[in-house]
C-alpha cells in the first residue's frame, strides 16, 4: 500500500513531464556533446571554498587535486605521477606530472601547487577543508616538478584529505592576479564555455589535457529541477546522461530496458544536526532522548522507499562498529521519555529544524518523518525549508538550532570529519559541540601509524559520537546516474565525482 501511495502521482507527474521535453533540443543537435541534465545548479565555482555536493561534482570535472579516488575509491595519480613520505611520515614529497597545461596555455609547476596550498591555509580564504591541511608546516620546491610539504605531526590521512576538489590545483597567476571565484581555469579533462546559473553550463574538451580522452567533444548540462522531466527527458531521448538526487524518481528506471541505471552506495549520509551550544540541546540528555525516539529504518523507507542502510558516523565498513552496538540505535520511546524527564522536559519543547529545498530531495520528507516522531516525547518540530544558496549560507554561518542535511563521506574517519570534532576545526561552529575525548580521539587517529590501531582509535570515536549525540546520524543511501544506451564507458563512484565522464563516448 505505500509504494502504490507513493508511485501514483509520480506516474501522474511525469504525463505533465513528458509535455515539457518537447520543448528541449533533440539529440541530434547534440553531435558528439554528452547533454545531460540534474536538478540543482552549482552555487559556485570556487574548488576551495565550495561546500555543496553540485558544486563540486562540476568542479571535479574542470580542476584537478594532485591525487584523485578512482573507481574503487584508491589513491591514483593526478597532477603527481608519484608521491612517497618519509620513515618519520613528518614529511611527504610529491613527484608532478610534466608536461600539463592550465586551460590559458600557461604551464603548471611546482609553483602553483604551493600557491594553492597557502591560499587553502590562509584562513582569510574561508577554505572548506583547510583542518584538513594545518599539519602542513612549511612547503619547498627544489625544482619545477618536485614539491615537498613539511608537516608539524605525522599525518597518515593527508594523502587521501588531497584527493579532493576542495585541494583542487590552481593557477597562481590566478591566485595573485584575479578572481578564482570567476576566473575558471584549471588543469581538467573540461574546459568552462559558459555557465548561466540555473539554466546550462557549456565544458568543452580540453584538447591539451595530459590524460587519454576526452572521448566526447563536450558536456552540456541542462537545470531541469523536477527530476520527473529529466526522466521524461531521457524516456523522450532529448538528454543522453542525467544525475537523479530523489529515489523516489531514481527506482522508477528499476527494470526499465532502454535506460541504464547506475545505482552506487553512498559513503555520503543523512543526519540530523544538532546544534547543542543552542539550549535545551546543551542537555545530553535532550540529545540522547531524540537519538532514542528515532526509529532511523522508518525514515529510510518513508523518505527514501527503503533506499538505504542505516548508519552510524562512520560510513566506511573498514572503521564503523555494528549499528547494534551503538548507543539507542534501537527505537526506545521509555527511554526516551525518562531522557527527557531528567532534563526537567517532560512537557516538551519546540525543535526548529532547517532544511534545504533540493539537497538532498528527501530532506523535507525526512523532516516531516522525524517531526511526527519526536512528538511522541513532546517535542514540536517546526520545519524551515529554504532554497539551497540560503541554507548552505546559514548552514555556513552555524545560524540554525538543527538540521537535516547531507554531509559528505570518505574513505578515510579523519579526513571524513577533521572539520568538525576538533577545537580548531573549520566548521566546528557547524558542528556545535566539541569536547576533550572527541578532540583527542581525532588527533590521535591523525598521527597513529599502525592500521589496526587507527581502526580501534576511529571506532572509539564513533561510539562516543553516537552517545552524545552531537548529532543524530540515520541512513547512507545511493547515487543515482541514468544513461541512453548510447552513452559507453560510464563507471560510477561512491563518491558522486563527475571526473570520469572524459572516459565516455556516444555511440550514436
Amino acid at each position: 500500500m505505500r509504494t502504490s501511495r507513493v508511485y501514483r502521482p509520480l506516474l501522474a507527474m511525469l504525463l505533465v513531464a513528458a509535455l515539457l521535453v518537447a520543448s528541449l533540443p533533440a539529440l541530434g543537435q547534440g553531435g558528439n556533446t554528452l547533454i545531460m541534465a540534474r536538478a540543482v545548479d552549482s552555487t559556485g565555482l570556487d574548488p576551495h571554498t565550495q561546500t555543496a555536493f553540485a558544486s563540486l561534482s562540476l568542479i571535479g570535472m574542470i580542476y584537478e587535486p594532485l591525487v584523485i579516488s578512482d573507481h574503487n575509491l584508491d589513491i591514483a595519480p593526478a597532477l603527481a605521477e608519484s608521491w612517497e613520505f618519509a620513515d618519520d611520515a613528518l614529511t611527504l614529497t610529491f613527484h608532478l606530472r610534466q608536461g600539463v597545461k592550465f586551460h590559458d596555455g600557461s604551464d603548471f609547476t611546482a609553483e602553483d601547487v604551493i600557491a594553492s596550498f597557502e591560499r587553502i591555509l590562509n584562513e582569510e580564504t574561508g577554505a572548506a577543508a583547510r583542518t584538513n591541511y594545518v599539519s602542513i608546516d612549511t612547503m619547498e620546491a627544489p625544482d619545477d616538478y618536485t614539491v615537498i610539504f613539511h608537516l608539524n605531526t605525522p599525518d597518515v590521512p593527508l594523502l587521501s584529505a588531497m584527493a579532493s576538489s576542495n585541494a583542487a590545483i590552481l593557477s597562481s597567476d590566478v591566485i595573485a592576479n584575479g578572481d578564482p571565484a570567476t576566473d575558471v581555469i584549471g588543469t581538467g579533462p573540461f574546459k568552462l564555455e559558459s555557465w548561466t546559473p540555473e539554466e546550462t553550463t557549456i565544458l568543452s574538451a580540453n584538447p591539451d589535457w595530459w590524460g587519454d580522452g576526452p572521448a566526447v567533444d563536450g558536456v552540456e548540462i541542462r537545470i531541469i529541477p523536477d527530476e520527473t522531466s529529466i526522466l521524461a527527458a531521457l524516456r523522450a531521448g532529448t538528454i543522453d546522461f542525467a544525475m537523479l538526487n530523489d529515489p523516489l524518481v531514481a527506482t522508477l528506471l528499476i527494470g526499465d530496458s532502454t535506460i541504464g541505471l547506475y545505482r552506487t552506495p553512498a559513503l555520503s549520509y543523512h543526519v540530523l544536526q544538532l546544534r547543542a551550544a543552542i539550549e535545551p540541546l546543551d542537555k545530553l540528555e535532550v540529545r540522547q532522548a531524540i537519538a532514542c525516539a528515532l526509529d532511523r529504518q522508518q525514515v529510510v523507507d518513508v523518505a527514501a522507499l527503503g533506499e538505504g542502510r542505516v548508519t552510524g558516523p562512520l560510513t566506511m565498513p573498514l572503521y564503523a562498529n555494528p549499528v547494534d552496538d551503538l548507543f539507542c540505535y534501537t527505537q526506545d520511546l521509555d527511554k526516551a521519555r525518562e531522557l527527557m524527564a531528567q532534563a526537567g522536559l517532560e512537557e516538551g519543547f519546540t525543535l526548529p529544524v532547517m532544511v534545504a529545498n533540493a539537497e538532498p530531495p528527501t530532506a523535507l520528507s525526512e523532516a516531516q518523518n522525524i517531526q511526527a516522531q519526536l512528538a511522541q516525547i513532546n517535542i514540536t518540530v517546526e520545519i524551515e525549508a529554504l532554497e539551497l544558496s540560503v541554507y548552505v549560507d546559514r548552514w555556513l554561518a552555524g545560524d540554525f538550532t538543527s538540521c537535516v542535511a547531507l554531509n559528505g563521506g570518505r574513505t578515510d574517519p579523519y579526513t571524513m570529519y577533521s572539520r568538525y570534532w576538533q577545537y580548531d576545526a573549520r566548521f566546528q561552529n557547524v558542528a556545535g559541540y566539541i569536547d576533550d575525548d572527541l578532540d583527542s580521539l581525532m588527533k590521535q587517529g591523525q598521527s597513529e601509524t599502525d592500521p589496526a590501531a587507527r581502526i580501534e582509535i576511529f571506532r572509539e570515536l564513533e561510539r562516543q559520537l553516537a552517545e552524545k549525540a552531537p548529532w543524530v546520524w540515520l541512513y547512507a543511501g545511493y547515487t543515482y546516474t541514468a544513461a541512453q544506451p548510447a552513452v559507453v564507458g560510464w563507471e560510477p563512484g561512491a563518491n558522486d565525482s563527475l571526473y570520469y565522464l572524459y572516459e565516455v563516448s556516444l555511440q550514436r
